[in-house]
């Protein structure tokens, strides 16, 4: 048995010798106990040991705890910027709302106020070890994303489009770009883009093992247009294990993010409209704060990386 349950019991005995004899004072005075605690468990005891429990003593509130005015302010802002995210929303209240709390109890008021779903539980896998990248260029994860029919209307209802996207693993900056068909070719006209939108050499792009990209698990024998130009170009092409989209986590994780973000509220209606509003979403992308920059967006590494040479 337990001490909790013990003392439970104790005040229970005490309890019913105080209605056997009705005499508080004497009860009290043969438990060593003041009359005091004794009409207190009396009013308390429902006929369940539970109720003559201890019970918590947490305190209903914190001297530092969010005020009534900050926590309406965050929630107005909150339902008017739910696409933001956390971090970008802790940016945003921080210079535009002279927020001062850090990130953490930003998250426990959105917890509490039942905005935030709790975070799911799942296995975590152990990570192997990675190499690091600390030079811009050193390596780009380059892959496709199918966009989704449903965002697409009027002229492109039907059609299907690309997002061919690049993101530079030292710095995180990104390109993208939005093509009507997937092939070899096509990746080349992305890789020319790609060159004139990065301000650094590119040593080495990165990709899954898609047709788009090589030919190896067909079994040619032939490099694919995509290959042959990179090496026509002095990059390097490094594939990735087949069936380990994880190896090219960055810009998988950038795919969901844009799905998010840029696809699940929008509604496309042209070629030109969804590039435009492409190029809009990347330039804001990019600029977003990033904790593993320690809340400096991709540009702002860029930039002190440009900055040093």
């Amino acid at each position: 048995m337990d001490s909790i349950r013990q003392v439970a019991y104790f005040r229970l005995r005490v309890i019913k010798d105080a209605r056997k004899t009705g005499n508080i004072s004497d009860v009290a005075r043969l438990h060593r106990v003041c009359r005091q605690s004794v009409y207190r468990w009396i009013q308390r005891y429902d006929g369940t040991l539970e109720s003559l429990m201890d019970r918590s003593k947490r305190p209903h509130s914190h001297p530092r705890q969010h005020t009534d005015k900050e926590r309406r302010m965050v929630l107005q802002v909150y339902h008017h910027n739910k696409r933001l995210g956390l971090v970008c929303l802790w940016v945003h209240l921080k210079q535009n709302h002279n927020y001062k709390r850090s990130i953490a109890s930003l998250y426990r008021l959105l917890r509490r106020e039942g905005v935030v779903p709790p975070p799911s539980k799942k296995r975590r896998r152990k990570p192997k070890p990675y190499e690091p990248i600390l030079v811009p260029g050193k390596r780009i994860q380059v892959d496709v994303k199918h966009i989704p029919k449903a965002c697409l209307t009027g002229s492109l209802a039907g059609r299907k489009l690309y997002q061919y996207t690049a993101i530079d693993e030292c710095t995180r900056f990104r390109h993208m770009a939005i093509y009507d068909e997937i092939n070899p070719q096509a990746s080349v006209r992305f890789i020319k883009e790609l060159k004139k939108c990065f301000p650094f050499e590119i040593e080495c792009i990165q990709t899954d093992n898609g047709t788009e990209f090589t030919s190896k698990l067909l079994g040619a024998t032939k490099l694919s247009a995509f290959e042959e130009y990179l090496a026509s170009e002095g990059i390097m092409h490094k594939r990735i294990a087949v069936a380990t989209p994880r190896h090219n986590g960055k810009v998988e994780r950038s795919h969901r993010t844009d799905q998010e973000r840029f696809y699940n509220d929008n509604k496309f209606y042209s070629l030109k409209y969804i590039r435009e509003q492409l190029a809009k979403y990347l330039r804001l992308s990019n600029r977003r704060p990033l904790m593993v920059h320690n809340w400096k967006s991709a540009h702002h590494m860029l930039l002190n990386y440009q900055f040093a040479l």
